[in-house]
């Protein structure tokens, strides 16, 4: 069977043909005789069970597709897996597993092998589940016993999808019972490049592209939505109109999936996502004695829901700041959760107009870490860039001076500063003389830095001279 002549010919799925493309490999191998277990994890709202359900149907082979939920017991989560059977399984044994009074994960699983197609191939699929893991910490150990005994001599591909990211990685850790066992294979939100693409932007209108991956995060419900709509305006005008649309309900999902009982978890982010920075900034604004907000931090940040920059420099310092990590989840924290209460109340307009008078400045900040992204790409193969592998900021223990790029190559040694640059994201102004004047000043703070190229990167155009300057289409393209 071949499984690539199979899936060609259907409907596009929008951004996703790598994604598709390595499932199609994973399933060849399956099919080939060589069974398959797969992880798929990404961000809740990633697209993860849409990509896979829609890779399963496009495959037209037997398959089941269970989907875990937050139960109280392992007997509730049991219970789901029947109805899930009932709803979604084509195996040819599918009315024997639906007929079973299952009391625990190893007998669900059983049957599971006994209802696949003995010579031909299949798809089991289990959603979500670092839920189930919740009730039963041993549920790896026990698809590992079953994985070595039954499922491997069958042509099957197994996936197991998750959204707690650090769940997920720690099942193929070295110490876990899937060691050496499962493939892994990552979903994000689209990147760049996919956003533009899925909302017809051009290249010439590459600024509106960072700006709807700045409040979508890529999230495919909500570029669909904005595609209805055509523009930032539009598109917030629609959403803030009630408190049902995917921009509102979104952010409060992932935030009740990730820290359902922990509110210490929860206060942390929404000061980070209030614009706090330092460790001390957010210790005061939370209320929290260092030791625990330390904890804290280290919670967040193995959940992925922050990031934590260093500076960057040809000398090791710490002096760390945090963000959130994913650019929805930053405006929704910024502006949605607090405008909830107004928009329930008929007052969108209220919302809206906080949206309005802050966006120049948060858009500011909030591109820097595309900006890096995108120079970290074409430094590769960018003379400019120097062959820079690491690109971040820069910034004493007393914050000044700041300087937003600094592109550092350590392959080679000595370990070098390549260039530095300023990113002036303004909707009119362009990237000015006084600017550059600035950036070479602030040159001279940056350990290693006093021979660096100069970079620019604006939303406009550049007046100053003697720089490289880097614009909207420019970084799309590294993408």
């Amino acid at each position: 069977m071949d499984v690539s002549l199979d899936l060609m010919g259907q409907t596009p799925f929008v951004g996703r043909a790598e994604e598709m493309a390595r499932l199609t490999r994973h399933l060849s191998a399956a099919v080939a005789g060589e069974a398959r277990l797969l992880s798929v994890r990404g961000r809740r709202q990633a697209g993860k069970s849409r990509l896979v359900s829609e890779f399963v149907q496009r495959s037209g082979l037997p398959s089941l597709f269970v989907t875990g939920a937050r139960q109280a017991t392992i007997q509730r989560d049991l219970d789901g897996f029947v109805e899930d059977a009932r709803l979604e399984c084509t195996l040819p044994g599918a009315d024997l597993l639906m007929g079973g009074a299952y009391r625990n994960w190893e007998q669900a699983l059983r049957a599971v092998h006994a209802a696949l197609p003995t010579d031909a191939p299949s798809i089991v699929v289990l959603d979500e589940l670092p839920w189930l893991l919740e009730r039963d910490p041993g549920l790896d150990g026990t698809l590992q016993k079953l994985w070595d005994r039954l499922f491997e001599s069958r042509p099957v591909l197994m996936i197991l999808i998750g959204s707690d990211l650090a769940v997920m990685e720690m099942l193929t850790g070295h110490d876990r019972p899937l060691f050496g066992r499962v493939k892994e294979m990552v979903v994000t939100p689209f990147l760049l490049g996919d956003t533009a693409r899925m909302l017809g932007i051009p290249s010439d209108r590459a600024a509106e592209a960072f700006d709807a991956q700045l409040v979508t995060g890529g999230y495919p419900r909500l570029l669909l939505e904005w595609r209805r709509h055509q523009g930032l305006d539009a598109f917030l005008d629609d959403q803030f109109a009630d408190d049902n649309t995917e921009l509102v309900v979104i952010g409060q999902r992932v935030l009740d999936a990730e820290f359902p009982r922990d509110l210490q978890a929860s206060d942390v982010l929404r000061t980070i996502g209030a614009g706090e920075r330092a460790h001390s900034a957010i210790a005061g604004r939370a209320g929290l004695a260092a030791t625990p907000l330390s904890r804290t931090l280290r919670l967040l940040a193995d959940k992925r829901v922050i990031a934590v920059d260093q500076p960057v420099s040809v000398k090791s310092s710490n002096v760390p700041r945090y963000r959130i990590a994913d650019p929805y989840l930053r405006f929704w924290l910024r502006f949605v959760e607090p405008g909830i209460n107004d928009i329930q109340r008929g007052r969108s307009d209220l919302a809206r107009a906080r949206v309005s008078a802050s966006w120049a400045h948060y858009r500011g900040r909030a591109v820097e870490p595309l900006v890096r992204e995108a120079l970290t790409r074409l430094a590769a193969s960018d003379p400019v860039l120097g062959g820079a592998e690491t690109v971040g900021g820069w910034w004493p223990r007393g914050n000044i001076p700041e300087v937003d790029l600094v592109g550092v190559r350590s392959s080679a040694p000595p370990k070098a500063v390549t260039f530095i640059g300023s990113i002036k994201w303004r909707d009119s102004a362009p990237f000015s003389q006084a600017d550059l004047d600035e950036l070479l000043t602030s040159r001279t703070a940056v350990p290693g830095a006093t021979a660096a190229t100069p970079v620019a990167v604006g939303r406009t155009t550049c007046t100053a001279t003697g720089v490289a300057f880097y614009d909207p289409r420019r970084l799309m393209s590294a993408w």
